[in-house]
């Protein structure tokens, strides 16, 4: 894993297309924003998580 440290204003650099940038920092909460071409699927480690859940249960539904 790649540790950086960013201030408000700053950026990070994936490839060639992909830009995110610190937007505000609040307490221990960070926005940030991503800057990507459409085609680059940008999710959540949460959402994905609950996406294999979900896929697990509806498997073992299914197999019954």
């Amino acid at each position: 894993m790649l540790i950086l440290t960013r201030k408000k204003d700053e950026t990070i650099m994936v490839r060639n297309d992909v830009r995110i940038k610190v937007l505000g920092v609040s307490g221990n909460q960070v926005k940030i924003g991503i800057d990507a071409p459409r085609e680059v699927r940008i999710l959540r480690d949460e959402l994905i998580e609950a996406d294999k859940k979900k896929n697990e249960e509806s498997a073992k539904n299914t197999g019954d």
